[in-house]
Order: C-alpha cells, then sequence, then structure tokens
C-alpha cells in the first residue's frame, strides 16, 4: 500500500507530506483548495507528462516522493523481475523536477520514465473523472474485457498478434510480385543494370580502408619521406656525429671500463645493447623510407578506384558489406522475377496458409472473448445493483469486422438499459456522467481483483450522483477498503464519512503567500468537517449531530 506521500515546489505545494493509512482514506476540502494539485501531483511521481509552469514561483526544482510498503510476495517477485528489489518491503518512488527535465529514480536508483510507469502500474491505479469519459470510447471497451478475461486471453493474443505480423509480410511480398509482364520486365532490367555495376566492382571487404589508408600515405608522401630521411640521418652511421657514431665512440671508451669492475662491465653490455637496438631501428626505418615510395601512376591509380568505390558507396549503402548484402538482395529478387510463375504461386500458398491460421487464431480469441464476456455481464450487473441500478440491465456485443487486425476480428461495444421497459443502447450515447463513474468504479473494482493491485485511488468518482445512489457508492467503496487500501477525494458527505482516515486539504494565505496544506483530521475533526460539507457556513447544532450520526454509522457498519 502506499504509505507516504512527500511533495515539495510544486504549484501551491510549498511542501507537505501525508502518511495514508490502510482501508478507506478520504481527502476533502473547498473548491481550489489544491486537490486536483495533489493528484497531478502524484501523477508526475508515477511518470506523468511534466509541464515547468508546475513549479512552484522562484522555486529552483519541485519533488514527488511516494513510498510503498509491500506485504505481497508475489508483486515482489515480479518487480524483482524487474531488477526492483524492496528493502524490507519498501519502494519508494520519487521525480525531481527542474526547468526543462525530470529525473526519476527508484529506491534511489535512476531509470527512465518507460520503466517508472511500468513499476508504478503493478503499485496502484488511479481513476479520475477524464477516465470515466473514456467509456464513450469502443477501442476502450474491448480493452476492459481483454484485461478481465486476462487469464484465458493472454496466449491467445500474443499468438493472434504474431500471426497478424507474418500475415501482414507475406501480403507485402505477394501483393510486390504480383505485376503485369511490362512492370516485370522493366524491374528485371533495373536489377540487372544494379547488379552489372556492383559486380563489375569486384568489391572486397576492407579494401576501402586500405585503399584510403594508402591514399593518405601517398597524399603525405613527400612529407613522410623528408622527415624519414631526417631521422635517418640523426640515427645512421652513414653520416658524422649522428647517434650511431657516438655510440660506436661510447662502446670504444668503455671497452676499457669493461674490465675493470663488474659494474663497468653491466654499463658496457647496455651501450653494446643500445648499439644493435639502434642498428634494428636504422634497418625499419630504411625499409619504411622505401614503403613510402610510389609512382604518379600509382597515385592515380589508387584515386580512381576509391572513386568507383565512394560512387558505388552512394547509391548502395556506405559500406562494402552493406553494397554486397544489397547485391545478394537484387540477385534473390532477379530470380524470383525470372521464374515469376513459380514463385507467385509459393507466396500465394503462403499467404493462404498463413491467413488460415490468423482466421482459425481470430476464431478461437473471438469464443474466448465471448465466454469472458458472459461472465463479466454478470459481475457487472450484480456491481451496478449494489450501485443502486435496480433494473439495469447489460450486455456486450461482439461482432466481426470486415478486416484483421492484431488484436483479432473483434468490434466489442457495452450497451446497457437503466430504465424498465427502455431497450439496450450503446454505453456511450446513453450514460449519464453520474452513471458513468459508478459504472467505471465497477469495473474499476473487478479489474483490480485480477490485477493484484494494493492501491486505488478514486478522484471525482462522486460525479453527477446524490443521495440514495451516494450511499450506495459509499458502502462499494466501504467494501473495496476491506480488501484494497483505498484513496478517494469527494465533495460528498455520504462518502466522506465512511473515512478510515479523514484528511482535510486547505488554501491558507500568510504574508502575500498562497500554500496548500493536509491535516490528518481526527474523529472529532473529521465531524467538524462533515458539518461543514454538509451545511456550508452555517454549521448549526442540527447539523454537527447529522455528521455525528453518519459517522456513527460507518463504525456500525
Amino acid at each position: 500500500m502506499l504509505t507516504n506521500i512527500h511533495v515539495k515546489n510544486l504549484a501551491l505545494i510549498d511542501e507537505i507530506e501525508i502518511d495514508f493509512k490502510p482501508g478507506l482514506n478520504i481527502l476533502t476540502g473547498e473548491t481550489g483548495a489544491g486537490k486536483s494539485i495533489l493528484l497531478g501531483s502524484i501523477h508526475l511521481a508515477l511518470g506523468g507528462r511534466y509541464n515547468a509552469d508546475l513549479l512552484r514561483v522562484g522555486a529552483p526544482y519541485g519533488l514527488v516522493e511516494l513510498i510503498f510498503h509491500l506485504e505481497d510476495e508475489k508483486l515482489q517477485k515480479e518487480l524483482r523481475h524487474r531488477d526492483i528489489y524492496p528493502e524490507e518491503g519498501i519502494v519508494v518512488l520519487s521525480r525531481r523536477l527542474m526547468e526543462g527535465r525530470s529525473v526519476s529514480k527508484i529506491n534511489g536508483e535512476t531509470v527512465n520514465i518507460s520503466q517508472l510507469q511500468e513499476v508504478a502500474d503493478l503499485l496502484i491505479h488511479i481513476h479520475g473523472q477524464h477516465e470515466h469519459q473514456s467509456l464513450r470510447s469502443k477501442k476502450q471497451h474491448l480493452a476492459l474485457l481483454d484485461d478481465y478475461a486476462s487469464d484465458s486471453l493472454s496466449h491467445l493474443k500474443n499468438q493472434v498478434a504474431n500471426l497478424y505480423k507474418e500475415y501482414l509480410s507475406c501480403k507485402k511480398s505477394f501483393e510486390e510480385l504480383d505485376m503485369d509482364e511490362a512492370s516485370r520486365k522493366k524491374e528485371m532490367a533495373f536489377l540487372e543494370f544494379e547488379i552489372n555495376e556492383i559486380e563489375s566492382g569486384n568489391l572486397k571487404v576492407g579494401e576501402d580502408e586500405e585503399l584510403e589508408n594508402r591514399y593518405r600515405r601517398m597524399s603525405e608522401g613527400k612529407k613522410l619521406t623528408e622527415n624519414t630521411q631526417l631521422a635517418y640521418h640523426y640515427t645512421s652511421s652513414s653520416s658524422e656525429g649522428n647517434a650511431s657514431d657516438c655510440l660506436s665512440r661510447a662502446i670504444h671508451a668503455l671497452s676499457q671500463v669493461e674490465k675493470f669492475d663488474e659494474r663497468g662491465a653491466v654499463l658496457y653490455q647496455q651501450v653494446v645493447e643500445l648499439d644493435s637496438l639502434l642498428n634494428d631501428f636504422n634497418r625499419e626505418l630504411s625499409d619504411y623510407e622505401k614503403s613510402l615510395e610510389f609512382s604518379e601512376e600509382e597515385l592515380y591509380e589508387t584515386e580512381t578506384r576509391l572513386n568507383q568505390i565512394n560512387h558505388l558507396k552512394t547509391k548502395y549503402g556506405t559500406t562494402i558489406e552493406q553494397i554486397l548484402n544489397y547485391l545478394e538482395e537484387c540477385e534473390k529478387k532477379l530470380e524470383e522475377l525470372t521464374n515469376f510463375e513459380t514463385h507467385l504461386a509459393l507466396l500465394l500458398q503462403n499467404l493462404e496458409k498463413t491467413e488460415q491460421q490468423l482466421k482459425e487464431a481470430s476464431y478461437q480469441l473471438t469464443l474466448a472473448r465471448r465466454k469472458g464476456a458472459d461472465k463479466f455481464v454478470k459481475e457487472i450487473v450484480h456491481g451496478l445493483q449494489e450501485l443502486n441500478f435496480l433494473d439495469v440491465q447489460f450486455e456486450i456485443k461482439i461482432e466481426s469486422l470486415k478486416t484483421y487486425t492484431s488484436e483479432g476480428v473483434d468490434d466489442v461495444e457495452f450497451y446497457i438499459s437503466t430504465n424498465p421497459g427502455e431497450p439496450l443502447k450503446p454505453l456511450s450515447t446513453v450514460a449519464s456522467g453520474g452513471e458513468l463513474s459508478r459504472i467505471m468504479l465497477v469495473l474499476k473494482t473487478l479489474l483490480a481483483d485480477k490485477e493484484e493491485t494494493g492501491t486505488l485511488i478514486f478522484d471525482e468518482i462522486d460525479t453527477g450522483i446524490s443521495g440514495v445512489t451516494a450511499g450506495k457508492v459509499a458502502n462499494k467503496l466501504q467494501l473495496i477498503a476491506k480488501k484494497y487500501q483505498v484513496i478517494c477525494i469527494t465533495h460528498l458527505p455520504q462518502i466522506a464519512a465512511r473515512a478510515d482516515a479523514h484528511y482535510l486539504i486547505e488554501k491558507q494565505t500568510d504574508k502575500n503567500k498562497t500554500k496548500t496544506e493536509i491535516i490528518y483530521l481526527k474523529e472529532e475533526e473529521s465531524i467538524q468537517e462533515l458539518a461543514r460539507i454538509l451545511g456550508g457556513d452555517n454549521v448549526t447544532e442540527s447539523v454537527l449531530s447529522t455528521a455525528r450520526e453518519m459517522k456513527n454509522q460507518r463504525i456500525m457498519k
């Protein structure tokens, strides 16, 4: 579960820290107090998009840190597979936000945004108003069904996705080869020209590097020769006063010392070795000087060959290896066009075989989806009835698309009827905002069971509801909180009264400085806040009594 949030220098937040509890955590406060800022901060810590405008004015950086305590061994194992190792069950997600960039860390180790998001998805789910509006999209319906039935669908979905990729490849190859006689002859002529041009180059791997080195030596040949000759002049015995001549004199002088004692003998031997090394060096230097000799004709031939290779590089690849690979592809394609009928028949056979496999796999995926949809519908209807949809009808229609996709051939759409006698209609056209929020609450509850996420955050779950329905939603949240940690931002007293932990978000102004604060409310303080929600500015004894009664009802449930 999420045990702690630390936010610093974001929008109206100077610095706040919140310790969350197990069960149902409720956040309330007046409009504009900063509830959306807090939720936005959590989004940032989970890898959400960052805008430098979110930084508090004058602050050099912003910081969001979430601390999770994990007890589930399966979840810890999932994290270890991603090289995340909880220390005593603790995982810390942090994001430091600066002008134009951000740094994300997990347990102190820097990670990229995609890694942060991947780990966050295992730990926490956030449901906001924009998400329940996404229920109006049919594409979301398919995703929700597949998430629910993931245990039986995942291998079939992978199979369909792989076959679809293979099908597209076969289809592309067939369509590229399927051409009229004139186009085929034109393509063959062009391929033959390219093959002949490359083959006439008689390319050898590594030849270009060797030629470039040789050409560079030739281009710098005069300067290299002069310096080599000068070095030879100073070291060889062919000129007076050079190193070799001086060493010879030193050898002669030390020959008289060498007989005197052991140390003199060692020095004499060393100078003899130096002379031998210098003689070897001079021979190497002489050979090197000869290697620098070249004719103008040789320079011209090298330059011409390099130009030929570079010309082929501009057309067929940046390296000789790439050019030869391109040649191999051209030869293969030319062979296919030469034996056109045979290859076309083979490609058609492969295409039909792959399409049949894709058709069968898609059919099996459809069957599995229909089976999962039947169970999903029953659970959704049961959940909606608990949320005051007393006469609700719900259906998941699965129809066939005219073309294959990477997700099969199923067109999935949710249909609903919330009133007796009304026909089922597409969810996207009939559900109100309040109905959508309740439907999403049911879906999130069912999917949480599948995904085993420890923490659920609900924002604006009370959109468009009141009265009895609000009480039903409160019951549902309290029930969910028995199994998961729930964090809920709400405006409704019916929901706020069920809090296991109640927090007040308020805006404070001090010396022309405005900031958001979050305060943990004790029992009596929570009742005072409930009274404020119930009565606004006019908090009477009667309102306080009602708030206290609502709080007592939570304890009794």
